[in-house]
């Protein structure tokens, strides 16, 4: 028996983009921006709930990138993306980078009490167990949740997306970047740089440790009064804390309000809430879905999907993520 076709010294590489069923159409656009497919794959439930993946395509040997936005349920399309890692795995990807927009359980990063879970630790050692190489993500609660994983993790900010937004649409106003707590100060202060150097001011607020989602009260360290206040955030989740705070800074004088945010959780109540605190504008991404029923208005959904795509284009072509954030990612 003969072999005809030659052996290449170096293997040929092959981008593949892989997405779960919480968020296809962000899957879709960021391979528009790719000039890429999806890779069609079956996956459904079975009766009791366990999940069923496979791709339809041979992945041997490939780059693969698999998205999912882990939007409620958050625990099945976790389960499902760490099932579609485990299927790449064991059809012979050569890397697997598992790239979700919005961490899931990333609010549970360190223990408050005794006796409680780390979740955001728990989630990346099953990614690793599954099979992912590379982890990719937006915004992360905390930055330490970098470390949780044993791999490079891409941790990638949307805060210049927002930024350019705010700076074109209020360039005439006087800003003032207000953080909603004391622990956001210091991505309050990258926002005013940004923006050339605006005030800042934060939130002090008080908390009931066995009442989550729920401050007691709030009070504004500084100068508000008649200027056009950001107010930023990772996520809105119920919407309290960031409406209380926009009720503060108007009872305080502020001209304006707007409220930007990266991840759009909006549980329960929060749209209306939102929708209703008298802000001027609430600003998201899309890295987690927000359907038609949960915008209003004065909601401003940006795009993640050309940041998403240009991050894998670099981790494909063995480039710099980090020089797509000035060297500050």
């Amino acid at each position: 028996m003969s072999f005809s076709k030659s052996v290449s010294g170096t293997p040929k590489k092959n981008l593949m983009l892989f997405g779960g069923r919480a968020y296809p159409e962000l899957t879709e656009e960021v391979a528009k921006h790719l000039n890429v497919s999806v890779t069609p794959q079956s996956a459904y439930d079975f009766a009791n709930g366990e999940i069923f993946v496979r791709f339809e395509e041979s992945v041997r040997g490939c780059d693969a990138f698999v998205i999912q936005s882990h939007c409620a349920p958050i625990n099945q399309w976790l389960m499902e993306q760490l099932i579609m890692v485990d299927a790449l795995k064991r059809a012979s990807s050569k890397r697997i980078t598992v790239i979700m927009p919005f961490y899931p359980y990333a609010r549970q990063d360190k223990k408050h009490r005794g006796r409680e879970p780390i979740s955001a630790r728990l989630v990346a050692d099953m990614f690793k167990t599954a099979g992912a190489d590379r982890l990719v993500s937006v915004d992360l609660h905390t930055s330490q949740i970098q470390g949780f994983f044993d791999g490079p993790v891409d941790h990638l900010w949307a805060m210049p997306l927002l930024a350019d937004h705010v700076r074109e649409k209020y360039a005439d106003n006087d800003l003032t970047v207000v953080s909603p707590d004391a622990g956001r100060t210091k991505l309050a202060e990258k926002w005013a740089d940004t923006l050339g150097g605006s005030p800042i001011a934060f939130i002090h607020k008080t908390r009931d440790p066995l009442r989550p989602n729920e401050v007691v009260a709030n009070r504004v360290v500084g100068q508000v009064k008649g200027r056009t206040c950001v107010v930023i955030d990772d996520m809105i989740d119920t919407g309290g804390t960031i409406v209380k705070a926009v009720e503060q800074l108007l009872k305080e004088g502020a001209a304006d309000v707007v409220i930007a945010a990266t991840h759009g959780v909006l549980s329960g109540p929060a749209y209306e809430r939102l929708e209703n605190c008298g802000a001027k504008e609430v600003i998201f991404t899309d890295t987690l879905p927000i359907p038609v029923e949960k915008r209003f208005p004065s909601m401003t959904v940006l795009s993640i999907a050309p940041l998403l795509a240009r991050v894998i284009q670099e981790v494909f072509e063995d480039g710099s993520v980090t020089s797509l954030f000035d060297g500050n990612a």
